[in-house]
């Protein structure tokens, strides 16, 4: 019998929507003055200032039996997917963005099948081919023309569903002092990689103090808060109805895109659809056993 959600599962699941639903349209943003580096690195270092208090707070928690985990969440589930992002968006669409991130719960059925020992039923594997199929179509654009940069947001997805996988299987720390903890191990690598970039160019760049600002609200609500809650979520839920988020990323980053003008094309919403199927699929195993079971 499926388990019944409580009311704050789905206010989490809203509020993640357009936090990170928005979070694409603040990357494009911060890229008019900051470099990729750059903006990966304030993003670390602003949310680990956030989140300094609580990650002192708690290291104690920290033993052998979920540091390991704590290390592999943080670098695949933030440090990562924190320069893959903004890596793409040099050459597509912070919309395409949103699309494409769309694969995050693909991505979690299969690495939990495949490395953590879940089971999955056919259904499941249709969502995952009709959700791949899905994203081959975003990737190409006009001409057969296939956009590898594109592939950064894919492996962004694939490492999402490694870390979504880890904190299920955490002991002894919650959402909150996961990520704090999380970004405590990874500041030091930000902020020596920062150190290396050209951080005087950026700041003599028109509007460059908005663009920090819109950084700023990436980092504290896109990561630190964000990531709290999902991993708060992923707890009390799963990691597959967890990522029930990206049905509706991408429709409120396709939102933001188009009030940016950015190019719209009748195609990459067939192929966003598909996904979100595919995904549908993923979250409802029994759902074609339904639909045969009304056609007889």
């Amino acid at each position: 019998m499926p388990e019944r959600r409580k009311i704050w599962h789905w206010l989490v699941l809203a509020a993640l929507s357009v936090i990170w639903g928005t979070s694409y349209i603040l990357m494009k943003k911060g890229l008019e003055s900051f470099s990729t580096f750059q903006i990966a690195s304030l993003r670390v270092i602003i949310a680990f200032l956030c989140l300094l208090p609580i990650a002192i707070r708690n290291l104690n928690k920290l033993n052998k039996d979920n540091f390991r985990s704590v290390i592999i969440i943080g670098f695949l589930g933030s440090g990562i997917p924190a320069f893959l992002f903004p890596l793409a968006q040099t050459k597509i669409d912070s919309s395409l963005a949103g699309m494409l991130n769309s694969l995050s719960p693909v991505f979690t059925l299969v690495i939990g099948i495949w490395f953590y020992k879940k089971k999955a039923i056919r259904s499941q594997i249709a969502g995952v081919f009709l959700g791949l199929l899905g994203a081959i179509g975003l990737l190409y654009s006009g001409s057969f023309t296939f956009n590898y940069y594109g592939l950064y947001v894919v492996l962004a997805t694939l490492l999402y569903g490694i870390s979504s996988n880890e904190v299920s299987k955490v002991k002894g720390i919650n959402g909150l002092q996961i990520t704090s903890l999380a970004f405590f191990f990874l500041s030091p690598f930000a902020v020596v990689l920062l150190l290396f970039t050209d951080i005087q160019a950026a700041m003599e760049t028109e509007h460059w103090l908005r663009n920090l600002g819109f950084i700023a609200i990436l980092s504290v609500f896109g990561s630190a808060v964000a990531l709290a809650l999902f991993y708060l979520l992923i707890r009390d839920t799963s990691p597959v109805f967890a990522s029930i988020v990206t049905y509706f990323i991408p429709v409120v980053a396709t939102l933001w895109g188009i009030a940016d003008n950015e190019h719209l094309s009748s195609s990459m919403l067939v192929s966003v659809i598909l996904i979100l199927a595919g995904v549908n699929l993923i979250n409802r195993p029994g759902l074609l056993k339904n639909v045969r079971r009304n056609f007889k």
